[in-house]
């Protein structure tokens, strides 16, 4: 019986490390985004908050719409396009936005603005408030991970094979995780490290626009990943070296702005 017991734990276990590789910034990401905006929410923000996932918090919520990607019964298929939304590459920023502008079906920028609504609406069952909160968490994060708004003929770099410290990967995987798992913080201590080194001044410069602005920031960004990684790079300290502070920017980015959303959406 122990052994039957220890076997079942360990495919357990190698389905959930498995399972990683869909994950958006990976878990600790997500986790460090939602737990910086935790930070810099009103009162009136944070009782809202609370009063739709109770004693749970942002950073516990964060990693829902990836974990439900495993989902059997294709209940939430239809969320897949909410997690990207793809530009041409080195596009003007009138082409960027043209393409938002003509953007009508379910993708990561007409989503966030569909939760938002929905949050904001005082009719809206609580748990499809839920449901909401747990996808604009999530999304404000991916938004921020370049590669979310990168380019179709790749899939947002998912067709570049590379190695990660001679581990055949792909582009895509090395900024979902590799990049953040190698700094080797918790999510808490990563939150606390990037939250304490921001002056007033950076925190009001990065609130500043919107979701279609801060998508175009990260676009540009994927521009800069695309232009240094090449097909079968062999990446490991020095390409660190290289994002470690666009990674460091973009996680402390996507914090202080979904708690700038949710200050307005509950104000």
């Amino acid at each position: 019986m122990k052994q039957l017991f220890w076997k079942a734990a360990l495919a357990v276990l190698l389905l959930a490390v498995t399972n990683r590789a869909a994950l958006a910034w990976g878990p600790t990401g997500h986790r460090v985004v939602a737990e910086i905006a935790s930070f810099h929410l009103s009162q009136k923000a944070r009782q809202a908050v609370s009063g739709i996932i109770g004693n749970e918090t942002l950073a516990m919520i964060s990693n829902w719409p990836d974990f439900i990607k495993s989902d059997t019964t294709n209940l939430y298929k239809h969320t897949s396009p909410w997690h990207y939304l793809d530009f041409p590459g080195h596009c003007s920023r009138a082409t960027f936005d043209s393409i938002m502008a003509a953007s009508r079906g379910e993708n990561l920028y007409t989503m966030t603005l569909a939760m938002m609504k929905e949050l904001k609406n005082p009719v809206t069952p609580k748990a499809r408030k839920r449901f909401a909160l747990s996808f604009l968490v999530h999304m404000i994060g991916d938004m921020h991970m370049p590669l979310h708004v990168g380019r179709d003929e790749d899939q947002g770099g998912n067709k570049i094979q590379v190695t990660w410290f001679e581990r055949p990967t792909n582009l895509h995987r090395v900024w979902d995780e590799h990049l953040v798992d190698f700094q080797q913080y918790s999510y808490t201590e990563y939150a606390g490290l990037l939250n304490r080194v921001m002056t007033q001044a950076q925190a009001k410069a990065i609130r500043a626009g919107g979701p279609a602005d801060w998508m175009w920031e990260s676009h540009l960004l994927s521009d800069k990943i695309y232009d240094r990684t090449q097909p079968g790079d062999k990446l490991s300290y020095r390409y660190n070296y290289l994002f470690a502070e666009d990674l460091n920017s973009q996680l402390l980015k996507g914090g202080v702005r979904l708690a700038k959303v949710l200050n307005e959406v509950f104000g």
